[in-house]
């Protein structure tokens, strides 16, 4: 007996390659059986007709991370047709979890994952052990290079996370501390997890703008140094001075392919980044942590100085393109989806002191959307068929407890925005080749067994839409909206969406290694 059959949907199995229409049965959690299955009895049975049947989604550059414990629905990602998130990305992660004053809940990655099982989750999870966290667990956010000790710690609790199922390190090289971590560091960091299985370096880049070609070079030879594959995030060009740079930063991917070293990328379909309002800072601003940049803020005459600099840094009207998102207290909740300037006339403050001001009252946990690329850049990053698709965000819902601020509309909408806006509308990819990026791309850069492509014995991830009709509803005005044309999307076999609804399922798995 047949747990499910999808009769009639045009499968695109996430080769890149043409559809074909046949019908689909799943056992258990497996694909089971590809052709005519008319005279086959099944408990349920789904009219595909119409319909693309593709491999789950997977989003290789998620945030999450304890939001998997919290909202174990991960709505905002499953009415996308994701089934997979990869989180611990930007040096952030789970793990390490217990240092002094962490107060978390979890010892380490094995005993995380075992709470997100018990929980409950409605798609799988894996995560990257980040450097900003291990580097923190070691040295605090004290500035400088390691010590030889420090260092030694650093590299055990990278073979640590990576023994226990994460897939590989990231780097946050604009955050604090990750940004302390000099060449050595991440080269040792990078081999540490080549000698425990996970050869996997996956970077937030030093810039992603005017030094933009600099930190592409420096990601490509800390892979080729320490012999690990290379994964550049959210790939971008920044500030329209920068504009056009990505043209040239795709070469060199490109001409470092060609010689052997393994660099892929990813990117999110829109013009505006979601970051920490106190990466307008420069970075004697931020020198030595948190506590010490409040401390520079709160000096009135150091606060003088630096609104003098940062007004100098950018034009005019680029205040009116940083957008508030989220803020740690209700005083300032109501400033989420404000722009800084006109936040800086209701204060009546110039724009950099205002963002001085919501930064030393939110204690720098101010989220911020900065409208600062090219969409012609975009498209041509995207194009590049060495990058997949990663949101950047965090799973939400439209209603319990991540469901706080305005958050990027990327939250809700990124994968189906590269089939409305880049495959429908600009044309930039082909249906075809757009859930090659999605899935078998995906699966193939991080290592994911099973997963990323239809074929028997395969774990039974799968999205049902509608190819015409899918699209993002989500807005920066409007950002609590799930998107169009997804019909229904199975883990593992069980169906988690159903008629464009939640089910409530959570069959999800931790694929440790890739693997669960």
């Amino acid at each position: 007996m047949i747990d499910t059959i999808i009769a009639g949907a045009r499968i695109y199995d996430g080769s890149g390659g043409p559809a074909f229409a046949t019908d689909l049965g799943i056992v258990g959690d497996r694909i089971a059986l590809l052709g005519d299955l008319a005279e086959r009895e099944a408990f349920a049975r789904i009219d595909g007709t119409g319909l693309a049947l593709a491999p789950g989604f997977i989003d290789v550059h998620s945030h999450s991370d304890e939001l998997w414990l919290a909202d174990g629905r991960c709505e905002g990602k499953i009415r996308q047709g994701v089934t997979t998130e990869i989180a611990g990305n930007c040096g952030s992660s789970v793990v390490p979890a217990a240092t002094p004053g962490s107060g978390s809940p979890w010892r380490d990655l094995d005993d995380f994952f075992a709470g997100v099982e018990r929980s409950g989750v409605a798609l799988n999870v894996a995560t990257l052990v980040g450097l900003g966290s291990t580097r923190r667990a070691v040295r605090g956010e004290r500035a400088g290079r390691l010590e030889p000790e420090e260092l030694r710690a650093e590299t055990r609790l990278v073979r640590e996370a990576i023994e226990q199922g994460a897939l590989g390190v990231s780097s946050g090289l604009i955050y604090i501390p990750s940004r302390y971590a000099d060449h050595d560091e991440l080269v040792a960091c990078a081999l540490a997890a080549r000698e425990a299985g996970m050869p996997r370096y996956v970077s937030h880049i030093r810039s992603e703008a005017g030094e933009l070609l600099e930190a592409v070079d420096e990601a490509i030879e800390i892979g080729r140094a320490a012999e690990v594959a290379v994964q550049i995030s959210h790939h971008k060009a920044a500030y329209k001075k920068n504009w056009g740079k990505v043209h040239r930063s795709l070469a060199a991917i490109a001409n470092a392919r060609a010689r052997g070293i393994s660099v892929h990328a990813d990117v999110y379909p829109y013009v505006a980044m979601w970051t920490g309002l106190d990466t307008i800072l420069p970075e004697d601003a931020t020198l030595d942590g948190r506590e010490a940049t409040l401390e520079r803020l709160r000096d009135p005459e150091t606060a003088t100085a630096l609104a003098l600099r940062l007004r100098l840094d950018r034009e005019p009207s680029e205040w009116h393109d940083i957008q508030i998102s989220t803020v740690a207290t209700e005083r300032n909740a109501s400033l989420a989806g404000m722009r800084l300037d006109e936040i800086a006339a209701a204060w009546r403050l110039s724009p950099p002191r205002a963002a001085i001001r919501l930064l030393i009252e939110e204690g720098l946990d101010v989220g911020a959307i900065f409208f600062a690329m090219d969409e012609d850049d975009v498209a041509t990053v995207l194009s590049a068929e060495f990058v997949s698709i990663g949101s950047d965000a965090s799973a939400r819902a439209v209603d319990g407890p991540t469901a706080q601020g305005m958050p990027h509309p990327r939250t809700f909408g990124c994968f189906p925005r590269v089939f409305g806006r880049f495959v429908r509308g600009r044309h930039t990819l082909e249906l075809a080749e757009a859930i090659r990026r999605m899935t078998s791309l995906a699966a193939a850069q991080f290592g994911l067994t099973g997963r990323g492509s239809i074929a028997t014995g395969n774990f039974a991830d799968l999205v049902l839409f509608d190819p015409v009709r899918i699209v993002d509803t989500a807005t920066y005005e409007h950002p609590y909206a799930y998107p169009e044309g997804v019909d229904s999307v199975w883990v593992n076999g069980s169906a988690v969406v159903r008629a464009g609804a939640s089910t409530g399922k959570r069959p999800g798995r931790a694929l440790r290694g890739g693997r669960g």
